[in-house]
């Protein structure tokens, strides 16, 4: 398999995805960092076919990535293959409002195979091909560049592997006879509906004690507030509140903004500051849920 160099210009990319849109399938997949941000940055796309791999600098200045997008959003004819590929798919929908189509996920796959847990990338590659995946640098700031070799190397290596290992799984997968499973499980992963930010669905993330319709008003109010602030300021949602003060204020709802300070997990300052308001007018306009919202 031929590995190019890291891919920063527009023409590079260009010729790159001409090649790979005649191919059956490409492996996918992405490296981002969203640690101190709402929205996760995307900072290193791998794709990879049998003949050829490469590793894409979208930080790349003027580099236009309408190519690859377009491949893997609008090409029917190419299969994209993933594995544990939710956050990706999530990434590429915030790009583009459109997910990978059509695609196949080899964790998934694995699961049809073998009916146990998800597995997970390095055990499967050393399962299926006897190789031991350097991790050195799986946990680096992708964001930084230059990027080292060292990271390259380890990013192209995984669609290298996924690519090799593609052919083989679905060879398997075949002889299980759980096709129609899988295909529904497919189309779940590509639905768009499970990327698109809904502040008011927000609250069914959260574990909350009980069923009671006020309170769950409460906590679905709060949570929505909560995720226009982080979305605002595009910082994590639990550096505004976390999930489980979220679900104390919602259980027991201070009276005055005063009270916030008493409130674990909240600081001193909410007792008088603006976003300890916004926080209480929220509570003052929330509803109990109704019976179809339970």
């Amino acid at each position: 398999m031929e590995i190019h160099p890291l891919i920063t210009t527009s023409d590079e990319l260009a010729a790159l995805c001409a090649r790979l849109s005649r191919s059956q399938f490409v492996a996918v997949d992405t490296e981002f960092m969203r640690e101190n941000t709402y929205w996760p940055e995307l900072c290193l796309v791998q794709v990879a076919d049998e003949n050829e791999a490469a590793a894409i600098d979208p930080l790349a200045q003027g580099l236009d990535l309408t190519p690859l997008l377009d491949l893997l959003t609008d090409d029917e004819d190419v299969l994209k293959v993933f594995h544990a590929g939710g956050q990706d798919v999530e990434i590429i929908f915030n790009a583009t409002g459109r997910t990978p189509h059509p695609i196949f996920d080899t964790q998934i796959a694995m699961m049809a195979i073998s009916q146990s847990e998800q597995i997970g990338y390095s055990n499967l590659v050393e399962s299926w091909l006897g190789k031991v995946i350097d991790k050195g640098a799986r946990f680096t700031d992708w964001s930084r560049r230059p990027l080292t070799e060292r990271q390259i190397e380890y990013a192209v290596g995984d669609v290298t592997y996924l690519a090799e290992m593609f052919p083989r799984i679905l060879k398997k997968l075949v002889k299980t006879g759980r096709g129609e499973w899988l295909d529904a499980e497919m189309e779940k992963l590509a639905d768009p509906e499970n990327y698109r930010n809904d502040p008011l669905q927000a609250w069914r993330r959260i574990k909350a004690a009980g069923r009671n319709p006020a309170m769950l008003g409460r906590l679905k109010a709060l949570a929505a507030w909560r995720e226009l602030e982080a979305q605002d300021k595009d910082i994590p949602r639990g550096r505004i509140v976390r999930d489980e003060t979220l679900a104390d204020i919602a259980s027991h709802p201070p009276r005055e903004q005063a009270d916030l300070a008493k409130v674990r997990g909240l600081s001193q300052g909410w007792k008088d500051n603006e976003i300890g308001r916004r926080l209480m007018a929220t509570l003052a306009k929330a509803k109990p849920l109704s019976e179809d919202e339970l």
